[in-house]
C-alpha cells in the first residue's frame, strides 16, 4: 500500500444499530474500490471485517475492525464497529480516533435505538457525520419515511442528497437533489439520465430540506433563500462541505450494498465531503510530561512523532497487534518510541496497517493516519507512544460501565488458572471486560457490560482457550448486627494440670450507630478486676468473633463492646484465656441483642425518556426500591433511588428490554440496612444448605 499525505487521509467509523447493514456496506466499499476481487456477506460468514470465531458463528460485528480503501488517490480507513449495545466499547474506540461517522439506517428499520445511540457517540466526541440508508432494493424500503424520522429527532441538519428511483420494484438510480439530475445504475456504473415523469412530489419535499440545511450554513445564503433565489451548483456543494464541517449539516445518501448500488457514488461524497484529519483536527490536547500542562499538538507530519494506541488485538499467531493513530509527525520503520505511561521506549521494528484480520506491512505513515504495531509486549489500550523530544499523553477512550456480572467458576477442579490467563488475554484485546474477586465469598466476578457480553466471553473460553466455565447468581455480601443493648458474661476456665486457663469478662454489647466498622470497643474496668495488660486480648476476641455472625455466617458490623468488669487468676489466666472469653461473650450477646440480617442497598440512577417512566417506577416497586427524586436531564428524566443489590442481577438486561435500549444507569453502593423478615428467613436458609452441602 502506498503512503498518503494527511489531507488525502479519511478516517471513518461506520456506525448504526445491529444489523442495519454496517459489515455489508464496509465489504461494498472494499469490493468498489478494488481492495477485494470478490464480494463477501455476512451470511456466509466470509466478510473482511467479522473475521472472529464468535462473529461468524453469530453473524454478527463483537469488535471494531480497521479496512483501508484506496479511492482516487485517497486513503479511506474504514473502522467497522458492532451495533449490539453489549459492545459499545468497541464503538467508542473507533469514535475516538475517527474524524467523522457514517450512521447507516435500514430502509426497512428506519431510525432506531441503535441510530440514535451512534448520533450521540459522534455527538460526544464531536465528529463529521453523514447519513447512508442501505437496503434500498428491498420493496418496504421507504426513504421518505426514514427522512421524516430523522428530520423530527436530529432536526434541520439533515439534508438529503437523493431520491430513489424505482422501476418494477427494483432500485435502479436515483436523483441528485443537489444537482437536479437523474443517476443510472448500469452495468455496476453509474450513468447520467432524465429524471422520470411523477417523481416531483418525491423530490420537492427532498430539495427543500437540503436548501434549508444549506441556507442554514451561511447568512448570505439565507438571505438568497428568503428572497427565492435558486443556488448555484457551487455554493450548493460547498455549502455542503462547510457545515458537514460545523456540524450543521448532515448529508443523507442511499444505496443498496449487497449489490453494491450506490456505493461508487458513497465514496465519491466521502472525497468532497467528508473532513480529512488537519481540517477535522488541526490540533488536539495532550499533557506535556515535563510541565504537566495541556498543551496543542498540531496535525503535522513534520513535528515530532505522537501515536494513540486505541485497540489491541492478540493474534494466535501473530501475537499482540496494537493498533494506533498517528496524531503527529511521521513514523517510520525501526523508530524508538517513549511510552508515557510506562516510561520506557518501545523499539518499533515493522509498521503495519491491517486490513481486517491481515496485516499490510509499510515504510512509514503521516500524521492523521491509522496503522498497527505487532509484538509491543507492554503495550496497552490508551497508551501514548511518542518522541522523546515531546513526551506528551493523550486522553484515554472514555468505556461504557460494566455493570453487569455474574459469579464465574470452572466446570474442572484444576482450571481457575486457565481462567485467570485465559480472561487476562481477554481483557488486553476488550478493557470493558473486569474480573474481581470477592474474598469474603470466594467466588470470582465477571464484570462485563451486558448478559449478551458475558455469554461471549464464556464461549471464547473455551474456543480460545480450552477452559469450560459456568456463570451462576453471584451470592449477596450480607452482614449482620444486632438491635438492643445487652449485658453478658463471657467465662473461660480449663484445668488440665500443671497451669490451668481462667479468663471471665462482663461486658455490654449495643448498637454503634456506625455500620461502616464492624466494632467499636471500651473499657470501664473499675479496682483492676481485668488487668490492663489482658484488655488488647479482649480486643482481639472481637476482632476474630465479629468474622462470623450467628444467623447466617456473615461478617458483623455496627457493634459497640464495652468491657465493665470481670476476674482472673494470678496464674493461670493468659492473653489466650481472655480472647476465647471474649468470644464466649460475644456469641451470647448476639443470641440475646437481637441479631439481625442487613443487606446492601445500592444507589441507582436510571436515566430514560418521559414514555417509559412509568415502566421504570413499576419495576423500582417490584424490586424493592424506593424513589428519591426525578430531574429533568438532557430531554429526558433521571430517576434516582435506592434498590437492594439482591434484585439487581438481570437490571442492565431488564433496562434494556423495558425501554428497548434507550435507558441507562448507574449504581454505586450506599450503604447497609436492616432486610425485610421474609428476606432474612430465605438467605439463613440458603446459607444452612449450604452448609449442609459442604
Amino acid at each position: 500500500m502506498k503512503i498518503y499525505a494527511t489531507e488525502n487521509i479519511r478516517n471513518i467509523a461506520l456506525l448504526g444499530h445491529g444489523n442495519s447493514g454496517k459489515t455489508t456496506l464496509a465489504e461494498a466499499m472494499a469490493y468498489v474500490s478494488g481492495l477485494t476481487k470478490r464480494q463477501g456477506n455476512v451470511a456466509d460468514g466470509n466478510t473482511i471485517s467479522d473475521f472472529d470465531k464468535e462473529e461468524i458463528k453469530r453473524k454478527i460485528s463483537i469488535s471494531a475492525s480497521l479496512i483501508p480503501i484506496e479511492w482516487k488517490n485517497n486513503k479511506f480507513n474504514i473502522l467497522d464497529t458492532p451495533g449490539y449495545f453489549d459492545f459499545a466499547g468497541e464503538a467508542k474506540q473507533a469514535v475516538r480516533v475517527a474524524d467523522s461517522a457514517i450512521i447507516v439506517i435500514n430502509g426497512k428499520s428506519g431510525v432506531e435505538v441503535g441510530t440514535e445511540k451512534a448520533w450521540e457517540y459522534a455527538e460526544e466526541m464531536n465528529v463529521a457525520k453523514m447519513i447512508y440508508v442501505s437496503g434500498m432494493d428491498d420493496e418496504h424500503a421507504n426513504l421518505s419515511k426514514v427522512l421524516e424520522q430523522l428530520k423530527e429527532i436530529f432536526g434541520k441538519s439533515i439534508a438529503p442528497i437523493q431520491v430513489p428511483i424505482y422501476e418494477n420494484e427494483k432500485f435502479v438510480g436515483f436523483v441528485n437533489v443537489a444537482k437536479m439530475e437523474a443517476r443510472r445504475f448500469v452495468n455496476n456504473k453509474v450513468e447520467t439520465a432524465p429524471i422520470p415523469e411523477g417523481m416531483d412530489d418525491l423530490i420537492a419535499p427532498a430539495r427543500e430540506m437540503i436548501l434549508e440545511a444549506v441556507a442554514e450554513t451561511d447568512e448570505v445564503l439565507m438571505e438568497k433563500y428568503f428572497n427565492g433565489e435558486e443556488f448555484t451548483l457551487e455554493e450548493i456543494q460547498e455549502a455542503i462541505h462547510k457545515g458537514v464541517m460545523e456540524r450543521t449539516l448532515v448529508p443523507v445518501l442511499c444505496g443498496d450494498s449487497i449489490k453494491t448500488t450506490g456505493v461508487t457514488v458513497l465514496l465519491n461524497a466521502i472525497e468532497k465531503y467528508l473532513p480529512n484529519p488537519v481540517e477535522e483536527n488541526p490540533t488536539v490536547k495532550a499533557t506535556d510530561l515535563a510541565t504537566k500542562e495541556e498543551i496543542d499538538v498540531a496535525c503535522d507530519p513534520k513535528d515530532p512523532v505522537s501515536t494513540f494506541v486505541f485497540k489491541t488485538i492478540v493474534d494466535p499467531y501473530v501475537g499482540r497487534i496494537s493498533l494506533f493513530r498517528v496524531y503527529s509527525g511521521t513514523i517510520k520503520k525501526e523508530a524508538a518510541l517513549y511510552n508515557s505511561r510506562q516510561g520506557n521506549t518501545e523499539k518499533i521494528t515493522r509498521l503495519y496497517t491491517l486490513s481486517g484480520k491481515e496485516q499490510v506491512e509499510v515504510d512509514e505513515l503521516h500524521a492523521g493516519d491509522i496503522g498497527a504495531f505487532v509484538k509491543l509486549e507492554n503495550v496497552k489500550v490508551g497508551d501514548t507512544l511518542c518522541s522523546e523530544k515531546r513526551k506528551v499523553r493523550f486522553k484515554g477512550v472514555d468505556y461504557p460501565e460494566s455493570l453487569a456480572y455474574r459469579a464465574i467458576k470452572p466446570k474442572s477442579k484444576g482450571d481457575e488458572d486457565k481462567i485467570g490467563a485465559g480472561l487476562a488475554r481477554l481483557m488486553e484485546e476488550d478493557p470493558t471486560i473486569k474480573l474481581v474477586l470477592d474474598k469474603e465469598n470466594r467466588q470470582e466476578l465477571l464484570y462485563g457490560v451486558g448478559g449478551q457480553h458475558l455469554e461471549i466471553i464464556v464461549s471464547k473460553l473455551a474456543s480460545k482457550y480450552n477452559v469450560q466455565v459456568e456463570l451462576a447468581n453471584p451470592k449477596i455480601p450480607y452482614r449482620e448486627t444486632i438491635r438492643k443493648k445487652v449485658q453478658v458474661q463471657g467465662r473461660h476456665k480449663k484445668q488440665s494440670g500443671g497451669h490451668g486457663q481462667f479468663g471471665d469478662v462482663i461486658m455490654v454489647f449495643e448498637p454503634s450507630g456506625n455500620q461502616e466498622v464492624p466494632f467499636e470497643f471500651f473499657e470501664e474496668v473499675f479496682g483492676g478486676s481485668v488487668p490492663k495488660n489482658y484488655f488488647p486480648a479482649v480486643e482481639k476476641g472481637l476482632e476474630e468473633s465479629v468474622q462470623t455472625g450467628i444467623l447466617a455466617g456473615y461478617p458483623v458490623v455496627g457493634i459497640k463492646a464495652t468491657l465493665i468488669d470481670g476476674s482472673y487468676h494470678p496464674v493461670d489466666s493468659s492473653e489466650m484465656a481472655f480472647k476465647i472469653a471474649t468470644t464466649i461473650a460475644f456469641k451470647e450477646a448476639m443470641k440475646q441483642a437481637n441479631p439481625v440480617l442487613l443487606e446492601p442497598i445500592a444507589k441507582v440512577k436510571v436515566t430514560v425518556p418521559d414514555e417509559y417512566m412509568g415502566d421504570i417506577m413499576g419495576d423500582m416497586t417490584k424490586r424493592r426500591g424506593r424513589i428519591l427524586g426525578m430531574t429533568p436531564v438532557k430531554g429526558k428524566q433521571e430517576v434516582e433511588a435506592e434498590v437492594p443489590y439482591a434484585e439487581l442481577y438481570e437490571y442492565s438486561t431488564d433496562l434494556r428490554s423495558m425501554t428497548q435500549g434507550r435507558g441507562l444507569y448507574t449504581l454505586a453502593f450506599e450503604r447497609y440496612q436492616e432486610a425485610p423478615k421474609e428476606v432474612q428467613d430465605k438467605v439463613i436458609q440458603e446459607r444452612e444448605k449450604e452448609k449442609g452441602k459442604e
